[in-house]
């Protein structure tokens, strides 16, 4: 993914074709080529040095606005095995998470890598993300979605079981999107530093039950589940009101932080 300070379109950048109509493509630009829709083709060497936000013309005459890709892009048309976490949950999971440039962050299941590549994006250039996933095929469809976003050197992805324990030590945070979250809460207390995060991304409520159980068995506190509902407007004068679709339920969330064993604290004091 390009710095924010590299405006011009160069050859091998993914950019966001946009048609007025609010359909978009994404692209790679290569020279001597073209990118052909319903609306005509456009030739990438009439962008190839040109600002972002430039506006051309396809073969049939029709206004393309070439965007710059933005985070929440690479997520939406990232090639899919798997359902992807939408960016409303993602959003939430990195604020509750508390991680940021440099933090060292345990994620499981990996899928197609949505949620790798956000927790990449904000823990760059120092942190990593150690992603577990079970399934090589989906380790492969990550790996190329990484690496199409910029985020690959940021990401260690592992093809192994995360219920059967956590190699890392001292991490910030603990992510978990897979079906048995509570089976990795102890390792997920062993791995993480004092007051370290754990979140966990699930679609059904059986879940979350089994996981908050399994949080406070483990010392964790500060235990919260919340849901995330996003409704968007349609805006046009003497006409707007919701719109007729929603993106309601996806999943529930639960955060917690790590607190300390009686004798850790005792170490810790005496220390």
């Amino acid at each position: 993914m390009k710095t924010l300070t590299n405006q011009k379109i160069t050859e091998g950048d993914y950019i966001l074709l946009c048609l007025k109509q609010r359909k978009t493509y994404m692209v790679k630009v290569e020279a001597g080529k073209s990118f052909h829709t319903h609306k005509g083709f456009v030739k990438f060497d009439d962008l190839i040095g040109r600002d972002y936000g430039q506006i051309v013309k396809s073969s049939m005459g029709i206004d393309f606005v070439a965007l710059k890709p933005l985070l929440r892009d690479y997520i939406m048309k990232c090639a899919r095995q798997t359902q992807i976490t939408y960016p409303k949950d993602i959003a939430l999971i990195v604020m509750f998470s508390g991680i940021g440039p440099g933090s060292q962050v345990v994620e499981a299941g990996t899928g197609t890598g949505a949620l790798t590549a956000s927790v990449a994006f904000y823990i760059k250039p120092a942190g990593k993300v150690h992603s577990y996933e079970i399934r090589e095929e989906f380790i492969k469809t990550a790996e190329r979605n990484l690496t199409r976003a910029g985020l690959f050197d940021f990401a260690d992805l592992k093809h192994k079981d995360i219920t059967l324990g956590i190699d890392e030590t001292e991490v910030d945070s603990v992510i978990l999107d897979l079906a048995t979250p509570w089976l990795v809460v102890p390792h997920a207390y062993d791995a993480l530093r004092p007051c370290g995060t754990i979140v966990s991304f699930s679609p059904t409520i059986d879940q979350v039950v089994k996981t908050a159980e399994a949080l406070q068995e483990n010392r964790f506190v500060d235990v919260e589940t919340i849901e995330c509902l996003m409704r968007g407007m349609q805006v046009e004068r003497g006409k707007t009101r919701p719109q007729t679709l929603m993106t309601a339920h996806t999943g529930y969330i639960t955060f917690a932080r790590k607190a300390l064993k009686p004798e850790q604290q005792a170490e810790s004091t005496t220390a």
